[in-house]
């Protein structure tokens, strides 16, 4: 007779009802015998009924006694070996002295970026860490040399793309020279400022830079200790351990002047940011300084105080607007009062630059991408960020080159694009215009 291929899973049983096992089962079967190979014959579906009646049964005595009755070959393919979870060991410093070939202590110096270290054995150490994927323990190192190798970033706010080009700036030189990056934003609002600074000290930063261009340094004075590296923009507190970023900002401001007069411009209107800000008064006076050079004076109402955005400089175009006679050129404080100011322009039908010749400051990312693209006074945030930790680690490191140094200059620059041209009226914007409609 046949014999039912039950493999692992047959288990033998006598007489046995589902009823009996199961009371509340509606299914009736009949009473087997002893026999699997008969039952198997006379009863065409206990083949099926079995194999699935077995594996019930099976899993319900797997729980009860905590063993499987599956054979190695069932257990194998039903229940495959599960992954390990256990963390692979940690690479340690020892790993990686002996393949530079150097001692521990050479390492941790070398980790550490300590200046005495040859830069060969260095170059040694640092190959051997990224050969073994060593990664140090920062916590572990702030305990041993009492530095965290973090620094601190303050910004004003993160709306205006100049900021957060200068944050992207200022962290990649960062995490190239080893250090960690601890970034906030004041909003300009004191007690956001007193919060952030308290959050940078009880992380143990070991310097911070104050890139507000702002009037937080009586504040920062209260907070810090004497002896605390800090950077600011064009001017700081008198304390010991303070270095400044020193923007000239005439240098850049005199040129847009001097460029927009040789285009013959002499009716030129300033759109200054809130003159609570130094660097806004900064600004403003060096565009005033530059006029004056060139024999030009400023009419009171062309001078009108914004708010460095888009929409205070649109509100100040509106403003300026509404006067008798309108300036052929307008300066603005930063690139996002220009970008306000072109939109203004565009909704009315004075045309940039066939109308009135539209200058900004910053020279964002954005800028060259206006139509038409944007005439501006560049500061590079690649020369702020680099100068910015250069003085940072000036104040941290001992033994640093230039540890006496206490100011950063800043140079701007003028970057001519489109939207300056030949006042309206003039000779040469009749020609050009001429010119333009001939082709």
């Amino acid at each position: 007779m046949l014999r039912a291929p039950h493999k692992s899973l047959h288990f033998g049983f006598s007489r046995f009802s589902t009823r009996k096992r199961f009371p509340n089962s509606r299914a009736r079967l009949p009473l087997f015998s002893s026999n699997p190979a008969q039952d198997s014959v006379q009863y065409p579906l206990f083949k099926a009924l079995s194999i699935e009646f077995s594996a019930v049964c099976g899993a319900r005595k797997q729980r009860e006694k905590g063993y499987n009755r599956l054979t190695v070959s069932d257990s194998a393919d039903r229940n495959p070996p599960a992954v390990s979870r256990k963390r692979p060991a940690a690479v340690s410093i020892r790993d990686v002295a002996a393949r530079a070939g150097v001692s521990i202590a050479t390492v941790s110096r070398a980790v550490n970026r300590i200046p005495t270290v040859d830069p060969e054995l260095a170059e040694r150490v640092w190959k051997a860490v990224e050969e073994v994927g060593y990664l140090p323990n920062t916590q572990a190192r702030a305990l041993v040399s009492g530095r965290s190798r973090m620094l601190g970033l303050i910004v004003s706010e993160i709306t205006n793309p100049f900021f957060p080009e200068l944050v992207q700036e200022f962290e990649n030189l960062a995490v190239a020279q080893g250090y960690e990056v601890f970034i906030g934003s004041t909003s300009y609002e004191p007690a956001r400022t007193e919060s952030l600074i308290h959050r940078m000290l009880q992380r143990n930063v070991d310097g911070v830079a104050v890139m507000t261009f702002g009037i937080e340094e009586e504040l920062v004075k209260k907070l810090v200790e004497s002896e605390f590296p800090l950077v600011f923009v064009d001017a700081g507190p008198d304390m010991p351990n303070i270095r400044v970023l020193k923007v000239n900002y005439g240098e850049g401001i005199r040129q847009a002047v001097q460029h927009l007069a040789a285009l013959g411009h002499r009716s030129i209107a300033f759109i200054s940011g809130p003159l609570r800000l130094r660097s806004a008064i900064a600004r403003r006076d060096a565009f005033l300084k530059s006029m004056a050079e060139l024999g030009l004076t400023v009419p009171t109402a062309h001078m009108v105080e914004g708010n460095h955005a888009m929409e205070g400089g649109r509100a100040a175009t509106e403003q300026l607007l509404t006067l008798a006679e309108l300036p052929t050129a307008v300066v603005c404080s930063n690139d996002m009062t220009a970008i306000g100011a072109l939109h203004a322009l565009f909704r009315t039908a004075h045309q940039v630059p066939r109308e009135i010749s539209l200058v900004g400051f910053d020279d964002i990312h954005l800028a060259q991408f206006m139509l038409p693209p944007l005439t501006t006074i560049q500061m590079s945030c690649q020369e702020l960020a680099a100068a910015a930790i250069e003085a940072l680690r000036a104040g941290i490191e001992p033994g640093h080159p230039k540890a006496r140094q206490t100011e950063w200059p800043i140079p701007t620059r003028l970057v001519v694009r489109q939207s300056t041209a030949f006042p309206r009226g003039t000779l040469p914007a009749v020609m050009a215009q001429k010119s333009e409609n001939r082709s």
